[in-house]
Formats: C-alpha cells, structure tokens, sequence
C-alpha cells in the first residue's frame, strides 16, 4: 500500500516512515526542503515538496495514495506571538487543509495525531476519550490542538473516515523537543529542582509509532484512541533516572513556587524575550498539572502494548550518555 505522510522529518514522523518501509509499504512524505530529509528518501521513501498550509502543494502527492498519516504538527511553549501565528497556521489550518483535500480525494483511510494536550490539565484525573475539557487551555500549543482535533471530529461526522490518536508525553532517542532538553539538563547536573504533583502518562517514541500503524489497520474509522503509555509523576521519573544513572536528583519544591514565577514572569515576557523554560507557558505547566490519560480502550482494539518507562527511560537516557561522551 501507499501512504502519504506529514511531518515525516519530526520525531514521530520519522519512527513511523521507518516502520511503514519495514513493512514494505511505500511512503510518499510531504517536505518543505527536500535536501533537509534525505535521510527519508535513503530508506525508499519518496519525498513531495509541500506544505500543510497550501493545500494544493499536497493535492498531486496524496491523490495517489491509500491512506494519510497526519501527523505534522507544532509544538513550542513559551513561544513569542509570531510564533504562535504559525502555530495556529499549521495545527489549525494545516489540519484543515489536509482533512479537506482527503475529503475531496476520497481517501480510503487516514490517521490524524492529537494529543492528551487538547484536555491540558486534567486537576489529577485519568482522562478517557469521553472526557471534555472546559476552560482555559495552560499553552497556545494546547490551544492549538484542542481547535484541530475538534476539526477532526467535525471531518469525521461529514463522512471522513478517520481514526484520532492521542499521544500523551512522548520521549525516546533523537527527540528534540523539551523532553530531551530536561532529560540532558539532569544528566549533566544542571536541573536543580523539579516541582511536585506535576504527572504525564509517558510514551516511549517506538511504542507511539507502532499504535499509529495499528491505528491504520485495526482502528475504526471515526473512533478516538489515547496511546499513551504509564503514567508518573516527574519527580517519580526522576527518581528512576536516579536509579538508573546514578546521577544526583534534583530537589523536589511544591508547585505554588512555580505559580508564583509564573505570575511573577508574566509581564516581563511582554516586554523582553525570556528562554522558553523560564516563560509564564512553561511555569504553569510545572505548576502541578497533569496530562494523563486512560489507554485502556487501544490495549483492546489495537492492541497496544507500551513499554514501562524503567525499560523506555533506560534505553533514552543511555543514548543521551552515549551523545554526551559519558560512557
């Protein structure tokens, strides 16, 4: 079979590229720069220059195709307004772009990745695909996200035959999200502290990459599916960290401190650019949030199986070490 894919180069993307070839499909992935993804085209995949925000860039690659994978999406917190434009250009109106063109195409099948971010915080409770956020989401990425997979649901209600994944945090070797940034900040003893209560349902890169494939040939259409993997706290993360690395934890201080640098922060950013670890977005996410979910429901129809975060968290962080010229 042949498969159009978005966001190949990212994280995921790649995983899944590599999974679909070793399976013997073949790929056809959508690329801004060609010359940025040879990586891509080393391993059989054939590569369409486009865009999710152009629409008619992808028409004559995915008109050949069995099924889409959607999975180009943008993920920053604490990004600056520019940046947030482009967020909602591409999570909002890239999914739309994208869902329409399959509408129009008849696609026979196609695999969109949410996320548990569209609930933010869940306040401690173990989301299920029932659940429905109401509020104000902690980060524009969140935001984002919630306004596409609503998209999503309205695609599938007009007839779009669909299945909706939702990864929660996924980690694993060749990130290059926040995740490994926290991961390398511990491993090289410049994490001082991390906050309490603050928890993610934990999904090794691998684990996600194969529920989407899963997804493809055992979801059905117009279902929901959290494929995220256990779930811990930070500090419980760190603390198998400690037990695997043997590197000093980081102390562990209660959330209100992080509410209060966030409101703290909060009017500063509006005057000058801060890290992105240090704007309001980021200290409200580690002021005890938690985005956690329930993967019951794709353990029984996908067949789901994630990895403990012991096993997952080994493997990463043993790839970081190895990067880092510690063993």
């Amino acid at each position: 079979m042949t498969f159009f894919l978005t966001g190949g180069t990212g994280f995921v993307g790649r995983y899944i590229a590599k999974l679909l070839r070793s399976h013997g499909h073949e790929v056809v992935v959508l690329v801004r720069n060609p010359s940025k993804a040879q990586t891509l085209a080393e391993i059989g995949c054939t590569l369409a220059q486009g865009d999710v925000t152009d629409k008619e860039s992808m028409r004559n690659a995915m008109s050949e195709c069995d099924g889409v994978f959607h999975v180009a999406g943008w993920y920053k917190i604490g990004a600056r307004r520019k940046s947030r434009k482009e967020g909602s250009l591409i999570n909002i109106n890239g999914t739309r772009n994208v869902m329409e063109l399959m509408l129009e195409l008849g696609i026979k099948k196609g695999v969109y990745t949410s996320s548990l971010a569209v609930n933010s915080d869940t306040k401690g409770k173990t989301a299920d695909e029932s659940y429905h956020f109401e509020g104000k989401h902690l980060t524009h990425y969140d935001y984002t996200k919630a306004e596409a997979h609503k998209l999503a649901l309205e695609f599938i209600q007009n007839g779009l035959p669909l299945v909706v994944v939702m990864p929660g945090l996924i980690y694993g070797p060749e990130d290059t999200s926040t995740v490994r940034t926290t991961l390398v900040k511990y491993l090289k003893g410049k994490l001082p502290m991390v906050p309490r209560k603050v928890a993610y349902s934990w999904a090794h890169v691998e684990d996600i990459a194969l529920a989407h494939y899963q997804a493809m040939f055992k979801g059905k259409p117009g279902e929901k599916y959290i494929i995220a993997g256990p779930t811990h706290s930070l500090i419980d993360a760190m603390g198998l960290a400690h037990r695997i690395t043997g590197k000093r934890l980081p102390r562990a201080v209660k959330p209100r401190l992080m509410r209060f640098l966030a409101g703290f922060v909060r009017p500063l950013e509006l005057l000058f650019p801060l890290p992105p670890d240090f704007s309001s977005e980021s200290l409200r996410i580690l002021a005890g949030a938690t985005y956690i979910g329930d993967n019951s429901k794709a353990r029984t129809e996908l067949d789901y199986e994630p990895r403990s975060l012991k096993d997952g968290l080994s493997t990463t962080l043993w790839h970081e070490m190895r990067l880092l010229k510690m063993v």
